[in-house]
């Protein structure tokens, strides 16, 4: 993501960008309404009715995509309205990727999906001629439904290791003027996260070598395990949202999951603070266990 990607260009509450678009207070492009943004998305229901009595075996509840949609009034002066109108149609334009859509509405600040542009109005009626367009309208797709906090969080951590203790160099035993110096502590291997939304979120995990079987487990017993041996500097990347596991940016090595591990996308972690523990068969000074992730919210 461009330093523009995640809502650089905004400055306060009202505004919308959409990669280097601005939209909202200050710009040509006054929002009058926003719809599918504090709603929850459309949601498909795995429930099974009762067959010997009223209601139903509850199920799980799975999101559907969230489409946002924006009412907007543009205003330029009359001799720029085209030049403001084709920036709104290239930045709307259909692509094959998704990028940030970020909005600011309120005093919480502002969060973000990946979305495309779907569908896009512009009216040309009397107004256009002076440089008034009523009735303008963006709508967007997210594939993933959940809202994100703008702000990256991580955490990173070592394998349980012993303290290196005292020196008792030479048989001369301790001097103690200044106090002792115990040494530096070690790993524990244990970390915490925090996702401040009210969803799930899906984090993104990196192990870096030299280690073997790098496993990552939660509280609840939640755990990755990859059966793998990566030498000094590589990287095992795990992207729980995609699902995918990737040595070193480009091989895949989905396929070294071990059968303790649970599939990919199931390992999110919960609103509120998680704690995670990371440990290996075996492993080497500079062996290290990063997870990134953005709080979710619904």
């Amino acid at each position: 993501m461009g330093a523009t990607d995640l809502g650089s260009l905004i400055t306060g509450p009202g505004q919308i960008q959409y990669g280097d678009l601005l939209l909202g207070r200050g710009t040509p492009y006054r929002w009058k309404a926003l719809s599918g943004w504090e709603e929850l998305p459309s949601l498909d229901s795995s429930s099974a009715l009762r067959p010997d009595a009223p209601g139903a075996y509850p199920g799980a509840l799975l999101a559907q995509t969230r489409t946002i949609g924006l009412d907007l009034m543009v205003r330029a002066p009359r001799d720029q309205i085209g030049g403001t109108i084709a920036a709104l149609n290239a930045a709307t334009a259909p692509r094959a990727d998704e990028i940030p859509l970020v909005v600011w509405l309120d005093e919480r600040g502002p969060l973000l999906v990946n979305a495309r542009a779907v569908r896009r109005a512009v009216p040309v009626a009397n107004g256009y001629t002076v440089g008034t367009i009523l009735g303008a309208a963006v709508q967007w797709e997210a594939s993933d439904p959940r809202r994100y906090g703008v702000d990256e969080q991580s955490v990173e951590t070592g394998l349980p290791a012993p303290e290196p203790g005292l020196e008792w160099a030479g048989g001369a035993g301790l001097e103690w003027p200044d106090g002792l110096d115990w040494g530096l502590g070690g790993a524990t291997g244990n970390v915490g996260t925090v996702n401040g939304g009210d969803a799930d979120a899906s984090p993104t995990i990196t192990f870096t070598g030299p280690v073997t079987a790098p496993r990552l487990t939660q509280e609840d017993g939640r755990t990755l395990e990859y059966d793998i041996t990566l030498a000094a500097g590589d990287q095992l990347v795990v992207d729980t949202r995609a699902g995918t596991v990737t040595l070193n940016g480009a091989a895949s090595r989905l396929y070294t999951a071990t059968s303790r591990s649970v599939p990919e996308q199931a390992f999110t972690l919960a609103p509120g603070t998680t704690s995670l523990s990371y440990r290996a068969e075996s492993f080497s000074a500079g062996a290290r266990c990063a997870i990134t992730w953005r709080s979710a919210y619904w």
